[in-house]
């Protein structure tokens, strides 16, 4: 069976805005996994910010292909422990970033992440493979 991969706002971002600098690289990479895209509540939250209503979202989810799933609990617990060791480190928001629960999401899941926004989750998550631009 082909792996599902979890992909990145910013990626679906890039792609959905025609993003000059990235754009087509996101639109390649997601091409090379058709029908295998997921996303979660925290990336489908983050993809309701600039739209005008859930229909507009519901539609992008449809013409990227895109399959929604609940995260499980176990990524819950992981995204806490992961913004414990962030508040210990120094970090100074006050709940846990977007990224903990992505990146908990694909190590609970065991999927790889589809993004060009690296640093979180290689310091928090390092056992989570990365489908990245090269060199980054």
């Amino acid at each position: 069976m082909d792996e599902h991969v979890l992909v990145d706002t910013n990626v679906l971002l890039d792609v959905l805005n025609s993003d000059p600098e990235w754009g087509d690289w996101s639109e390649e990479r997601m091409s090379q996994f058709p029908n295998r895209l997921v996303i979660n509540p925290i990336i489908y939250t983050e993809l309701c910010y600039m739209a005008a209503g859930v229909g507009e979202v519901e539609s992008a989810v449809e013409m990227l292909g895109l399959i929604y799933r609940d995260m499980p609990k176990e990524a819950l617990f992981l995204a806490s422990q992961a913004f414990r060791i962030y508040r210990t480190r120094g970090g100074t928001k006050t709940a846990p970033l977007a990224d903990f629960f992505i990146g908990a999401h694909a190590q609970a899941s065991h999927l790889p992440i589809l993004t060009r926004d690296m640093e979180r989750y290689r310091a928090y998550f390092p056992g989570v493979r990365l489908i990245a631009p090269v060199g980054s």
